[in-house]
């Protein structure tokens, strides 16, 4: 039983109120080529879509997806690792990318001072799942109760600090509807 619960601890770093935030480990992520602490609190939470990969809703399928993702921000893109600070799945986990403290590689101008959030999928036609947006609200409240996002923090979408489709059409339009969205 002793290494199960080893195992248990391993792949969940974060676990509040149901909010399941799978390790780095816990998704077989490789090691980055390089990282830089970012300060905390930070002022911005950005939104983003994956577009590719598509939506999943196993935890295989989000733990794919998310190797997948590492895969071009590395391989492809020339990045020390993947972008995001998290990966939201529709199988209700979130996933950490570059976690809290360390700059991401997703919203240029803003990548020092911001927690990057891919909701997994292609949200230009719909909108992920119930499940997975309540998982975007409770990441982004827990990062606020560790005091890893400013309280008054700005929401935004990646479209407004890029030209981009990203995070979609439909999440966009529902991001524009949360408590602290801004149109910068």
């Amino acid at each position: 039983m002793y290494p199960q619960l080893l195992f248990a601890a391993l792949i969940v770093v974060g676990a509040v109120s149901g909010l399941d935030i799978i390790s780095r480990d816990g998704w077989n992520a490789r090691p980055p080529t390089n990282s830089e602490a970012m300060s905390n609190p930070v002022p911005y939470v950005v939104i983003h879509h994956s577009a590719e990969p598509a939506a999943c809703y196993t935890k295989d399928d989000c733990i794919a997806a998310m190797q997948t993702m590492q895969h071009m921000h590395q391989d492809t893109n020339g990045w020390a690792d993947i972008g995001y600070s998290f990966g939201v799945g529709g199988d209700g986990n979130a996933y950490e990318g570059r976690g809290w403290s360390k700059v991401g590689a997703h919203a240029p101008g803003y990548n020092a001072m911001s927690i990057g959030i891919c909701v997994i999928g292609n949200w230009m036609e719909e909108l992920p799942p119930k499940n997975q947006l309540d998982t975007v609200h409770e990441l982004i409240q827990y990062g606020v109760e560790l005091g890893m996002i400013s309280e008054d923090y700005q929401l935004v979408g990646h479209r407004e600090v890029k030209e981009t489709l990203c995070p979609g059409d439909q999440l966009y339009a529902e991001i524009t509807t949360w408590d602290h969205f801004v149109d910068l």
